[in-house]
């Protein structure tokens, strides 16, 4: 039988990347593709 399973994780601004954090209630630094401290915040045009 096959089941969905629903996953919170984070998603950067900058480069699109999607990831699951090792440690449920910390915050990422900066995102683990493109290293950039600035993964939440969407760019300025």
């Amino acid at each position: 039988m096959k089941v969905k399973l629903t996953v919170e994780g984070f998603k950067c601004e900058r480069c699109g990347h999607e990831w699951i954090a090792r440690k449920k209630d910390v915050t990422p630094v900066v995102c683990p593709k493109c290293k950039s401290p600035y993964w939440n915040k969407p760019k300025r045009n």
